[in-house]
């Protein structure tokens, strides 16, 4: 059986820059941060990171109520990022035969905030009557992908993946997959985010925040930097339509890329610590499946984290496969960590890169760590006509993902 080909036609991303890919993208273009100082964490004991990068909601109530008391923050911002996508592709549902058209979307679990207030609404007195039925809706682990599938009335396959920080790089391979097997024409796919507490908390337990800049939050993350010390988590979706190639051909749509290449490996040695040999292996495979040798490649988004040991762990790997030729750069510097949207947004951002023929700095890449050294890393606004990316995505569980996308 011959396989189809897979390309992407529409983007769409809420990001802590605001709603819509030109709000990214502005953002990136004038070196902004959005990582601020968040009021009121300071009341959770223990909590030693208080910065964090918020998206300032908008917009919500477009999304009728009936559809609306079934999401959490996650949910309204893939809502939200899908419709800018589904737009961006010049994809009207009304005319689409809605049994080939489904969506995958990620996720580290349910809504944060929504599984937060059921247990302090029901744990006092163990009073399961104080609960209303949507919010399970909220907390279920699938949230996103079903509330868009039922705010949009798809038919065709609904997946939640669920992988940490590799979550919407699952996603998207799942829907490379699904698209170039014949079983879906077009797909949303991606990954959705919300903050908590209790999310920056699960980190911070494992030393994995920051928390020397409390009191200068803009100057945190800083990936692959000699003053780094940890992660910065955000919050956003990013959403992409995929659609299979002769049939955005013939409705002249326009094609962002090609979807080539994609693996995802894990390293089986430890749930919290990154591994270079298995980061290779991964992003290797990834650049074989499209065809290419690494020196194809013309530009690497990174996962890069801004935490001491997953920097060293992909700078090396990456080093290996590439040495010092091919640019590298990520976007944590400017949202911070989107955590189960990171690599759907951060692709948004890097295809919006190649279109523009420009590659945007690593933000608050100062002085690079000697252990990071040896690899292009872009620290000022680089102009380049960008063929091939490698997108990674590394996460907690030993999971590793990399994508590979092509101009066509």
């Amino acid at each position: 059986m011959s396989l189809k080909r897979v390309v992407i036609t529409g983007i769409g991303v809420v990001s802590p820059f605001g709603n819509g890919v030109a709000e990214l993208v502005r953002g990136m273009e004038e070196g902004r941060s959005a990582v601020r100082f968040m009021e009121g964490w300071d009341r959770y004991n223990g909590l030693q990171s208080l910065v964090a990068a918020p998206v300032e909601m908008r917009g919500e109530k477009d999304i009728p109520r009936q559809k609306r008391r079934s999401m959490g923050r996650m949910s309204i911002f893939a809502a939200q990022a899908a419709d800018e996508a589904l737009a961006d592709a010049g994809i009207c549902l009304a005319d689409e035969n809605l049994w080939r058209v489904g969506c995958v979307i990620g996720s580290t679990m349910g809504s944060a905030k929504s599984i937060n207030d059921t247990f302090e609404t029901m744990l006092p007195d163990r009073d399961l009557s104080r609960l209303n039925s949507t919010m399970f809706f909220q907390c279920m682990s699938h949230t996103v992908t079903a509330n868009v599938a039922q705010y949009l009335g798809l038919n065709g396959t609904v997946m939640a993946t669920s992988a940490a920080c590799a979550s919407a790089l699952h996603a998207l391979g799942v829907g490379y997959d699904l698209i170039r097997l014949g079983r879906q024409e077009v797909l949303l796919c991606g990954g959705a985010e919300e903050l908590h507490p209790t999310v920056t908390g699960s980190f911070d337990i494992l030393f994995a925040t920051s928390t020397k800049y409390n009191e200068n939050p803009q100057k945190t993350p800083r990936p692959f930097d000699r003053d780094r010390d940890g992660l910065v988590c955000g919050e956003g979706s990013g959403i992409l339509v995929l659609e299979e190639y002769e049939r955005a051909v013939a409705r002249n749509a326009r094609i962002y890329a090609e979807l080539t290449g994609f693996c995802t490996t894990a390293n089986g040695l430890h749930v919290s610590q990154s591994n270079r040999d298995s980061m290779v292996t991964c992003m290797r495979q990834a650049i074989e499946e499209a065809g290419l040798a690494p020196e194809g490649i013309d530009y690497i988004n990174a996962h890069a984290t801004a935490t001491i040991q997953g920097d060293q762990e992909e700078a090396e790997a990456i080093r290996e496969l590439f040495g010092p030729a091919v640019p590298v750069s990520c976007i944590k510097g400017y949202i911070g960590h989107t955590l189960g949207a990171a690599g759907s947004i951060e692709l948004a951002a890097a295809l919006k890169m190649m279109e523009q023929g420009v590659i945007y700095p690593t933000h608050n890449l100062e002085t690079v760590s000697q252990e990071c050294a040896g690899i292009g890393h872009v620290m000022q606004p680089l102009k380049k006509q960008i063929r091939s990316i490698l997108k990674n995505g590394f996460a907690f569980g030993g999971i590793n993902a990399a994508l590979v996308c092509t101009k066509i």
